[in-house]
């Protein structure tokens, strides 16, 4: 029992040590120097001139990182596989070990996955993804409902517009490619909606329509959810006000409690 305290005092210390907040905050350092070191590696310029000096950093920034892991891993054991955070901590890292040669040379690019470090050890960053995890059902309704709508316009464009315009409506695939372009509102006008409103005059009712329903209505929807999801996440991580009452009220208890003691040993 001695040596199963033993273990778990210095495992806790291995963790305590990691989650010290001066320890944090040199990592998130590191995470940044390691996304500025990446993106000047992009440079043929600078890495003529300290491409060696580079990527040594770069290689003891993720030395340091493999460490952490390390002594995570050995401080939760099975634990660690638990956490979500720290398998997609370890598949980041683990992607950076992997040889970038030949085939696998495309890999070297996934090395950037690392800033994405930055989500677990910003809590503010943690928080907005987790919204944006617990909004996926409702977003699925979302999308489920913009599909509905691009197929119904698609249907109408490629009847109306397919013969004269098989560019951009000659089926139902590249009309839904088009509609897309014209909801995401970039070269919608002189692109799409002009040269058929000079052979289908009243062609710009279709495009307004289109355009007020899917970019207005549905963009807001997503983002409606993504904020009630963010919210209500919020909330959630806040205690309730009955149970801040229970906590007062347990605190004057033992207070009360310790009251008694005190009289009580001094008769």
């Amino acid at each position: 029992m001695e040596y199963v305290a033993n273990t778990s005092g210095w495992r806790q210390s291995i963790e305590n040590f990691i989650g010290h907040t001066k320890v944090q905050h040199t990592l998130v350092v590191l995470i940044v120097v390691n996304a500025l070191i990446l993106g000047l590696e992009t440079s043929q310029n600078i890495m003529a001139v300290a491409g060696y000096e580079l990527h040594l950093i770069d290689q003891i920034i993720l030395w340091i990182f493999i460490g952490e892991l390390a002594l995570l891993m050995t401080a939760r054991g099975f634990r660690f596989f638990k956490d979500p955070w720290c398998v997609f901590d370890l598949i980041v890292i683990g992607i950076a070990l992997i040889p970038a040669t030949g085939s696998l040379s495309v890999l070297r690019a996934l090395r950037v996955l690392r800033v994405l470090r930055l989500v677990n050890k910003i809590d503010s960053m943690r928080k907005v993804v987790i919204g944006l995890l617990h909004s996926l059902p409702s977003l699925s309704s979302v999308f489920g409902l913009i599909m509905v709508i691009f197929y119904v316009f698609a249907v109408i464009a490629t009847n109306m517009f397919g013969s004269k315009f098989p560019d951009l409506f000659g089926d139902l695939g590249t009309t839904m490619f088009t509609l897309f372009q014209v909801m995401t509102l970039e070269s919608w006008s002189e692109g799409v909606a002009r040269p058929v409103m000079e052979i289908f005059p009243h062609a710009w009712l279709f495009f307004v329509i289109f355009i007020f329903i899917a970019t207005f209505v549905i963009i807001n929807l997503f983002i409606a959810v993504i904020v009630d999801s963010l919210n209500s996440s919020k909330q959630a991580g806040q205690p309730k006000p009955e149970d801040l009452v229970l906590v007062e009220l347990r605190i004057l208890r033992d207070e009360l409690a310790e009251l008694r003691h005190q009289v009580a040993s001094r008769r």
